[in-house]
């Protein structure tokens, strides 16, 4: 094979891997990390390389599927029919191009379109038997989806039962398509309420939405203004409709909530000058919108058109480019995280993008910094196409005058300790382990992390330290209502919710309670086999360095940094106090194996990794039965490298034969 070939073959390969991510913290996680204009560049590349080279070509290939898998939130249930996704076009000709293949699939120019917003939300599947709403999913996978029926319920805008005509008889099953948003004066008053509450507000609409439809505790979606428009039917077995447009009358005269900007054309010509119309238009809605859905009008002509590895040849999204903005980085603020490390992120003079008013963005790490050159008092590029976290692009040059490279300072900003940058590490950290920073964000942490405190956020623990209220984990435990009272966005009920909240917090496992301590060198699957081994903090505090090292994947220098913590007389008093609040320092059942897909399987993760911390990677791995270790064995069955791997695990790994495995290979074992 040519080195041409191989370059080509690699290219596709890695292209494959990357999307497949992006479609994971997209569909599965509503987290997503690029924005769609990237995404649909390197799904474009791809198409190519394949158009090209048909032989490139694998099953699993993202041009091969639609969607992601279900997260295992939610019982799964399978769709009557498919929920397809579709090709986009981004130009008129793209446009034309589409129109030309289907009137030469059909053998005939007479083919009318039907044209509407394009709603930035979450897809939804809804079940209608004998005219009442039974069950609705998530699209998930396209074949499977997420059941979320109690908090659809919670939507008004549903339909619970079809509005009849006298004498009429429903469909015996129905399947509704529809699309679940919040609007934007809603998304504008919830976020607002968050931060009244102390909580994170969320970036835009859609993960807004997402993250309502998909809470465990349907009173909370209950509390959203969501809403939802209807766009069309899977099956509709019995219905006296015959196009997509007669199907949108029939839907909205029996009660579902229809778009009204739903157009029918009868020339492409339409369809363009309404594309380009509404891309000016969408700032008089009240919802995101990121193009517009063309579909061929008739059912007959969409059954002999058919579709291509589930992408209908019926139907496009014209889709317009992201919304970017400029606006001036007044400032690069540094925060000091609870391990260290220091977290660049930029202050923006604020600016309106996509519909959301954004003032700040993260700014990854010194290199990416200078990377793209950008620098405080300079005037910068904001972008955030759809639902992505703003980002800066890059500064709109020439720079400035007056303005200079940025330089990572060189003491801790909050406690003057000279910063180390170690050998091979992207983070400059604060090595003072007496950081104030260490405390405020290890309250940060577990109020977040291991103790999953509600109605405590990040925004109420920096105000409660700033107060001095809350200055260690003990103090959060003797917290009063009246003192959460004092706080602005806190009332009666608000602040009743919060306590409740932190108390039930004190029945966490022994091992969260030990991954919540800031243990250096404790992670998740330390403080498991920790938890594990001894059972008990009374025979851990007792245990010599040579004891610890005999519980699972514990090395002697994690057992050496393990037994140092706790010989310190600062922390068995932390120990102590915490166990007299009533927190839990013993294991239960919660440590039993899990049985499943992975289980007889241990892996071992090294590096950094993209979707995921390496806790979260190790618990969703134990979670499908696998053992997650420190250390590399002759045992180990792979692997996990992410971005700066540890030599050391790289090299007996090799030398053992031991299989390395992507991100992705993560994400394909936790998609079973």
């Amino acid at each position: 094979m040519s080195s041409k070939a191989t370059t080509v073959d690699q290219r596709a390969a890695e292209l494959r891997d990357i999307l497949d991510y992006h479609l994971y913290r997209y569909h599965v996680l509503d987290d997503p990390e690029v924005s769609d204009a990237e995404y649909d560049r390197l799904y474009d590349e791809l198409v190519a390389l394949e158009e090209a080279n048909p032989k490139l070509v694998t099953p699993d290939s993202p041009t091969q599927r639609v969607g992601a898998p279900p997260s295992e939130k939610f019982q799964k249930v399978e769709h009557l029919t498919p929920m397809g996704s579709l090709e986009k076009v981004t130009t008129d000709e793209a446009l034309e191009k589409w129109h030309e293949d289907v009137c030469k699939r059909l053998g005939t120019t007479d083919v009318a379109y039907v044209t509407e917003p394009k709603i930035d939300g979450l897809s939804i599947n809804l079940i209608y038997e004998d005219g009442v709403f039974v069950r609705g999913a998530t699209r998930g996978d396209g074949l499977r989806g997420e059941d979320v029926t109690p908090n659809l319920k919670t939507i008004k805008a549903i339909s619970m039962r079809m509005q009849l005509a006298a004498g009429e008889r429903p469909p015996p099953v129905l399947e509704v398509r529809g699309e679940v948003y919040l609007p934007l004066s809603g998304f504008n008053a919830l976020n607002e309420r968050l931060i009244a509450e102390g909580k994170k507000p969320t970036p835009n609409p859609r993960n807004a939405a997402a993250g309502s439809l998909r809470q465990k505790d349907s009173t909370i979606t209950a509390q959203r203004p969501l809403s939802i428009w209807i766009h069309g039917l899977g099956v509709r077995d019995g219905l006296p409709v015959e196009g997509h447009w007669e199907a949108l009358q029939w839907l909205r005269e029996h009660g579902f909530r229809a778009n009204p900007f739903a157009e029918r054309h009868e020339t492409v010509e339409s369809v363009a000058k309404a594309c380009r119309d509404w891309e000016r238009r969408r700032i008089e809605l009240d919802y995101e919108i990121d193009g517009i859905v063309i579909k061929v009008d008739s059912f007959d002509q969409e059954r002999r058109l058919g579709a291509l590895h589930e992408r209908p040849r019926w139907a496009r999204a014209y889709k317009w480019a992201p919304m970017t903005a400029q606006t001036t980085l007044n400032k690069i603020h540094i925060r000091v995280g609870r391990t260290g490390a220091l977290n660049p992120w930029a202050q923006l003079e604020p600016v309106e993008v996509g519909g959301v008013t954004v003032s700040q963005a993260t700014l990854h790490n010194e290199e990416d910094i200078n990377r793209k050159d950008i620098r405080e008092g300079d005037t910068v590029i904001v972008q955030r196409a759809g639902d992505v976290i703003p980002q800066v692009v890059g500064p709109v040059l020439p720079h400035k005058k007056g303005t200079k490279p940025f330089k990572m300072p060189a003491k801790c900003p909050l406690c003057g300790a000279k910063i180390v940058k170690p050998e091979g590490e992207a983070m400059h950290r604060c090595p003072n382990r007496a950081c104030p920073s260490r405390g405020l964000e290890s309250l940060i942490n577990w109020v977040q992390g291991p103790g999953d405190i509600e109605g405590v956020g990040e925004q109420s623990v920096r105000r409660l330290w700033d107060l001095g209220l809350v200055r260690s984990l003990p103090d959060l435990y003797r917290l009063t209502k009246e003192q959460l009272m004092e706080l602005e966005g806190y009332a009666d009920i608000s602040a009743t919710n919060a306590i409740e909240s932190i108390a039930a917090s004190k029945n966490v496992p022994f091992h969260r309670v030990l991954l919540g301590l800031n243990i250096p060198d404790v992670g998740w699957v330390t403080a498991q086999n920790v938890a594990r081994h001894f059972e008990n903090v009374d025979r851990l505090m007792g245990a010599s360095q040579e004891e610890i090292e005999e519980a699972e994947g514990i090395g002697p220098d994690r057992a050496e940094s393990i037994a140092e913590w706790f010989s310190d007389e600062a922390n068995r008093a932390l120990v102590d106090e915490l166990r007299s609040l009533g927190l839990r320092f013993e294991i239960g059942d919660e440590l039993k194996p899990v049985e499943g897909p992975l289980t007889g399987n241990t892996y071992v993760i090294t590096g950094t990794l993209e979707g995921y911390t390496r806790d979260e990677a190790a618990a969703e791995l134990e979670a499908k039965g696998a053992k997650v270790l420190n250390s590399v064995s002759g045992k180990t069955t792979g692997l996990i490298v992410g971005e700066e791997p540890g030599n050391s695990k790289l090299t007996k790994a090799r030398k053992l034969g031991v299989p390395l495995l992507s991100e992705q290979d993560l994400v394909e074992l936790l998609r079973g």
